[in-house]
């Protein structure tokens, strides 16, 4: 049973409030983020629909030199694998030209997608409440809002089971180096803290994006795993390359979160390959 208690992060009205705003971007990311949005509309100029910040930096709370820039970037068509290629090369472009951050990671997708059936309560929701508009008409105007409710949760996070074989294959395939190891550690902690707040969403009643309180959410409900959740949530704000962290993430944390959130929620609708 879902907590009555209005919880941060919710509006008077009990929906998911949008978080962020480009008034909150630090001073310090401000060339930053003009030069990613100004490269995004050279390079795909009348095909580009809208793009958006997300994460810490539109939060406003972007450490410089240590937070990365995060970008969701909406075409008018399906992209297609030379459209990957440009923003994976603009990213990595703008991460070595600004030392203000530490990465870019771009999500990349068609219009169509993110405004059907099967995404409104993932990509959609994840647009409409988590994305900060940059450039271009704002699609949340067509979205609707959204409730911490168990089929958010479920279309969000209940694929967990399908992601980790694909992490234990990449972390096979990652060059032997705490360098090589850094990113997926970040990646796979923040994605494991998120997906135990989003499993315990519903009952708690609100929403937060703050990884350390994620992972004392989630541990009120479940103090067996509480110290394995504040672990990943360190490791999500300033990770190593251990491996001893991959293997928690894989092989304990990750596959007792997969079978609780299928228990919970049931399992994500199936996506195209």
């Amino acid at each position: 049973m879902a907590d009555t208690t209005r919880r941060p992060g919710l509006d008077a009205q009990g929906f998911i409030a949008r978080e962020g705003s480009l008034a909150r971007v630090p001073d310090a990311f401000g060339p930053v983020v003009a030069a990613a949005r100004d490269r995004l509309q050279a390079a795909f100029g009348a095909r580009l629909h809208s793009v958006y910040l997300y994460g810490s930096i539109p939060r406003g709370t972007a450490r410089v030199g240590r937070s990365d820039l995060d970008l969701f970037v909406v075409l008018h068509e399906e992209p297609a694998d030379a459209d990957r290629e440009a923003v994976r090369a603009l990213g990595e472009a703008v991460d070595q030209e600004f030392w203000q951050v530490d990465g870019v990671g771009t999500l990349l997708y068609g219009r169509d997608r993110l405004l059907s059936d099967l995404e409104r309560y993932d990509l959609g929701w994840f647009v409409a409440c988590l994305c900060t508009p940059l450039l271009g008409d704002d699609l949340a105007e067509q979205l609707p809002r959204y409730r911490p409710d168990s089929r958010l949760a479920r279309e969000t996070n209940g694929d967990l089971a399908l992601w980790l074989p694909r992490w234990r294959k990449r972390i096979a395939a990652t060059e032997d180096t705490e360098e090589a190891r850094r990113p997926l550690v970040r990646f796979m902690s923040r994605h494991l803290v998120r997906t135990g707040f989003t499993l315990v969403m519903p009952r708690w009643n609100g929403w937060t994006s703050d990884l350390r309180e994620m992972a004392e959410v989630c541990g009120t409900y479940y103090p067996e795993r509480a110290a394995q959740l504040r672990t990943a949530a360190e490791h999500g704000h300033e990770p190593t390359g251990d491996p001893q962290i991959l293997r928690t993430c894989t092989e304990a944390l990750g596959p007792w979160l997969a079978t609780e959130y299928a228990r919970v929620h049931g399992i994500k609708a199936p996506r195209p390959e």
